[in-house]
């Protein structure tokens, strides 16, 4: 199967234009969605960006509604009530409702989860450690890595607002053991980077991404993953 990675969107509608573009095309499968839908430099009291946003999301799973979604920690800094760079006190009704509609839109709500499972392709916002399942997950589910994601998934926040969680880590500046070694890999964003690349079994896509003055980090392009060689391709 190839999977369409839609990365951090950061109140960014146009992505699903994009996306829905090709998908159109049947350059993928269907989409898996590493969410940051809100949130931006500067557009703290642009309400109506965060509205067309999400509403876009909604259409966008409405439109596809095999989606996955893995949620990021500034969709979810809204309805655990965290402060997060970029919050706005004058978005969190607008986020939480939205978000709310989005879920309610989905075939199962299972469909939108910290982590999710493709065959071969784990995805989830910033990436799972294995000292973070060694942690946090009880030794005799440690080898099967559906129910790493389903105990993952289970998780309150306490422990996913962590900078160690896959909520919040960062493979891209560090070297801990990443979880699934030469068996999985895994797909995350969360950290922007200049463009879709592959760091042992990480593959990071968070491409979408700006500086504060809004001129992009990376390339802007989608990732399309195969799921089960773990290949990937780059596309505008």
């Amino acid at each position: 199967m190839k999977v369409l990675v839609i990365p951090d969107v950061h109140l960014k509608p146009s992505i699903f234009d994009r996306a829905t573009v090709l998908l159109n095309e049947s350059a993928a499968d269907r989409a898996v969605c590493l969410m940051d839908l809100a949130d931006d430099f500067n557009q703290e009291y642009n309400i109506t960006l965060y509205e067309r946003t999400y509403d876009r999301a909604i259409a966008f799973q409405k439109d596809f509604p095999e989606t996955l979604w893995c949620y990021g920690n500034h969709d979810l800094s809204y309805v655990w009530d965290r402060l997060e760079t970029g919050f706005s006190p004058y978005a969190i009704s607008t986020v939480t409702n939205k978000l709310y509609r989005l879920r309610s839109s989905l075939p199962s709500l299972s469909q939108m989860a910290f982590m999710h499972r493709i065959d071969n392709i784990l995805f989830a916002h910033g990436g799972l450690t294995q000292r973070f399942v060694n942690e946090h997950i009880a030794p005799e589910k440690r080898g099967d890595a559906d129910k790493v994601v389903r105990a993952v998934n289970r998780l309150e926040s306490d422990v996913m607002w962590r900078e160690e969680s896959p909520l919040w880590f960062r493979p891209q500046y560090s070297e801990d053991e990443m979880y699934g070694g030469h068996e999985y890999t895994q797909v995350v964003g969360h950290t922007p980077v200049k463009r879709v690349f592959r760091k042992g079994n990480v593959i990071s896509c968070d491409v979408f991404s700006t500086n504060r003055d809004g001129t992009p980090i990376g390339t802007c392009e989608f990732a399309i993953i195969d799921t089960v060689t773990g290949e990937f391709t780059s596309v505008g």
